[in-house]
């Protein structure tokens, strides 16, 4: 398999997630293919000063969320995983229920066709029943549903310690072996 991640980055709070997965992902020599949905990229520009061209050219290949003909929306194009970074409610829904109406969603869709890790750092509280069921729905289908949540037995001391450990584990879970998460030791 290529060592090639598709990012997907959408309109839930957490831009962080998206940008760090990038940088951390070329620093393991991984291939990045990113789409961010306008309101993906709003959430950058109020999160993290990051316009669209500044936030793409993080990623080896960027795509915009209409071109439904770019090359991650086939399964003739072999990635490792994708990773939704974050993952809003709304987007969630969508590849629950296999619309694949943008890039982002059809490209979702190939990744569960194909039979290959789609990882959702799904970001929303309190969650409603329709979040949970599309979760399981999701899961079902053989996604993973990762809601960042920092591990606080390191005692990190920075959100950007507690960002960077999460992304870690996410790289580990779709298969990369270079990554390198904390793990647990006991006590």
């Amino acid at each position: 398999m290529p060592q090639r991640l598709v990012v997907g980055l959408t309109g839930a709070t957490g831009a962080v997630y998206a940008l760090r997965l990038l940088r951390r992902a070329h620093e393991l020599g991984v291939e990045t293919h990113l789409i961010a949905t306008p309101a993906g990229i709003l959430n950058a520009h109020h999160e993290l000063g990051l316009d669209r061209s500044t936030l793409e050219a993080e990623a080896d290949h960027a795509y915009a969320p209409g071109d439904i003909g770019a090359c991650i929306a086939s399964g003739s194009f072999a990635t490792a995983a994708m990773v939704v970074a974050p993952c809003s409610m709304k987007s969630l829904a969508a590849i629950a229920h296999g619309l694949g109406d943008n890039l982002l969603t059809r490209a979702a869709d190939v990744t569960l066709k194909e039979r290959r890790r789609l990882i959702l750092m799904v970001r929303e509280t309190p969650l409603n029943l329709a979040h949970l069921r599309n979760m399981v729905a999701v899961t079902e289908m053989g996604g993973i549903c990762f809601p960042p949540l920092p591990a606080f037995y390191h005692h990190p001391k920075t959100i950007d310690e507690m960002v960077a450990e999460t992304v870690e584990r996410v790289l580990e879970l779709a298969g990369f072996a270079a990554a390198r998460p904390r793990n647990w030791a006991g006590l």
